[in-house]
């Protein structure tokens, strides 16, 4: 812990020390390799890890900032991923933890009621859904279950839940987010006051949140998991009020990108590649100066239409600084030593800026230090 915290310390004054626009300066191939490292957050198999696993060599040699969970294997249509029991997932991110020198976000998709990685079955609390809170609209019994949560979270060493939904339900049968009750209400003041009770909970705990999926996937009519998913003629602006509000109350640590196509906000791009929506809107118009996280980039509105370089590329360059790519849908071993080598190979070739990943490198770890 006392490296880690040295670790920290150093890179903040270097970086408080240094000027973010200069690209003049040459980066030294550690220093660069560590930031890029910084922007990945990547899936794995295993109930436990040893030494010679990827993911350990992976966050002992620095290619990731962070590790996400899941309790199924999509592509292998088992229930077996990395999940078990408490003592079971406690043990796996200790495991992992230790050999990363800069502290790993551990994450988890533990939004309850369908979309809860953490099941009874594995002897972890029960779970509502969003949609049941909402209607409930009861604050008491939203601060019940997302003081569990966050106890629950706490208590394996899982540091980041890529909950809440804030997301409005605007089309009730849209399969991604209203068929399958992953969204409290499609009044924005509904949302935004569940979604805080939810962060202020997780926040006593120095757990981290992630509001999702901007700029908004309650009106989509097709699951971006699946493929191209076009908001244009649903989409209303109505959809970033959660987020504005959410961002100017500082509930904001990570916001995730939707993988949703809106012609009206970016004719070319959808909101993960398109600088339209992550820089003008995210960061101009709503002011956020937190983490940007895009959704898993192995969905097939991206992988689909995107070629692995391409989606790296545009997404960077569009103000996303941490890419999740969840080993889920697609498996690849080695897609964190792919990305790095991406990354570096971009930048290099003057595609992307070294104040791009300077920019991203400091709000990560100005988020990192939270955990501390």
């Amino acid at each position: 812990m006392k490296n880690i915290l040295l670790f920290l310390l150093i890179s903040l004054l270097m970086l408080s020390c240094s000027n973010p626009t200069d690209n003049t300066e040459p980066i030294d191939e550690t220093d660069i390799d560590t930031k890029i490292g910084q922007m990945l957050l990547i899936g794995f198999r295993g109930l436990s890890v040893t030494p010679n696993d990827q993911i350990v060599k992976d966050a002992k040699e620095g290619r990731i900032g962070g590790i996400i969970l899941f309790d199924r294997d999509v592509e292998l249509q088992t229930n077996v991923r990395n999940i078990e029991s408490p003592e079971q997932v406690k043990n796996l991110v200790a495991s992992i933890q230790q050999h990363s020198e800069i502290p790993l976000f551990v994450a988890i998709d533990q939004e309850g009621g369908r979309v809860n990685r953490l099941k009874e079955r594995f002897g972890f609390p029960k779970t509502v859904s969003q949609q049941y809170l909402g209607q409930l609209n009861n604050n008491d019994s939203t601060r019940f279950y997302a003081e569990r949560t966050a106890a629950t979270l706490s208590s394996l060493g899982i540091n980041v839940n890529f909950s809440p939904v804030v997301d409005l339900n605007i089309n009730p049968t849209s399969p991604a987010i209203g068929n399958i009750e992953r969204s409290f209400s499609a009044d924005p003041n509904i949302v935004y006051n569940h979604s805080k009770i939810v962060i202020e909970e997780h926040h006593k705990r120095n757990l981290l949140n992630a509001l999702k999926h901007f700029p908004g996937h309650g009106s989509a009519e097709s699951d971006s998991h699946l493929g191209f998913t076009d908001i244009t003629n649903t989409w209303q602006s109505v959809e970033l009020e959660p987020y504005r509000m959410l961002i100017d109350n500082s509930f904001a640590d990570f916001v995730m990108t939707a993988h949703i196509y809106n012609q009206n906000l970016d004719g070319e791009y959808p909101a993960t590649l398109s600088n339209k929506i992550m820089t003008k809107i995210l960061r101009e118009q709503l002011n956020f100066t937190g983490v940007i996280i895009s959704d898993d980039m192995n969905m097939s509105a991206i992988s689909q239409h995107y070629g692995l370089e391409t989606a790296i590329e545009k997404s960077i360059n569009a103000g996303v600084d941490i890419l999740i790519f969840a080993n889920n849908l697609i498996y690849d071993e080695q897609i964190a030593v792919k990305g790095v080598d991406i990354i570096k190979k971009l930048v290099e070739e003057g595609k992307i800026s070294k104040e791009r990943i300077n920019d991203s490198y400091n709000r990560i770890m100005k988020l990192k230090e939270k955990l501390l």
